[in-house]
């Protein structure tokens, strides 16, 4: 059986800005489908212990005032987020996540924040990561099309119903569907095992960032675009030089 049509683990989260290093998790959802079982849908609407700004606010719905009156203490919900892809990893499960790098990034950033334990150290290292991130795939493979490829444009152009774009656990399910829709169509993409895709969406990953950064100084601008995926490594504490 493809590895489509097994247990996949879809993980989404809205956050308080664009930047996995600073920004936290405001709400997260884990979707257990597939493998012609029920799905199971985990939600968590975090209190991020900031400000949210008006601009994020604006994008998922989700106020400064509402998250703290409702919202978990982020620890206790990064603990359990990370415990349940850490289980689903450890059981095979791969986690589908539309643009991985940022989702999974800013999860370890929160991790570390909080002193959780981060899910890479859950699974014993990058080696035991196994993602399907279908930005990354459909990149890779419709990488001539025009347009936008946010997760409600792919959708869109999949034929993928997305009705609560921003709600995380609409997110994830669409991200699910589009990786569903990629494999059904792709018959090397379906018969290619897991930890073969995972090490293939490496490479994919990075050869999108170096193919967009040099588009981006075509254009005479000099932004470096991160090429790891799909956890950036946590960046080297600064260093004081001596005078």
């Amino acid at each position: 059986m493809s590895w489509h049509s097994r247990r996949l683990a879809a993980f989404d989260i809205e956050t308080t800005g664009v930047d996995p290093e600073s920004d936290r998790i405001v709400t997260a959802a884990v979707a257990l489908v597939g493998d012609g079982r029920p799905t199971e849908s985990f939600a968590w609407l975090v209190d991020p212990g900031v400000e949210i700004p008006a601009g994020a606010t604006a994008v998922h719905g989700i106020t400064t005032a509402q998250a703290r009156a409702e919202g978990r203490h982020p620890a206790a919900a990064v603990e359990a987020i990370t415990a349940l892809l850490a289980a689903q990893l450890r059981a095979g499960v791969p986690v589908i996540a539309f643009n991985a790098r940022f989702d999974l990034t800013t999860l370890d950033r929160e991790a570390r924040r909080h002193g959780v334990t981060p899910l890479v150290d859950r699974v014993g290292g990058a080696q035991g990561l196994l993602v399907v991130d279908p930005f990354v795939l459909d990149k890779q493979y419709d990488r001539y099309r025009r347009g936008k490829r946010t997760l409600g444009a792919v959708c869109e152009h999949y034929a993928i119903p997305l009705l609560d774009a921003h709600d995380a656990d609409a997110d994830a399910l669409a991200a699910a569907r589009v990786a569903y829709r990629l494999a059904t169509r792709l018959p090397e993409l379906r018969e290619t095992e897991l930890r073969a895709l995972h090490a293939q969406q490496v490479g994919w990953a990075a050869e999108q960032a170096a193919s967009l950064e040099e588009y981006f100084r075509e254009q005479g601008r000099a932004e470096r675009i991160e090429r790891a995926w799909p956890v950036v490594p946590e960046p080297l504490p600064a260093v004081a030089l001596a005078a």
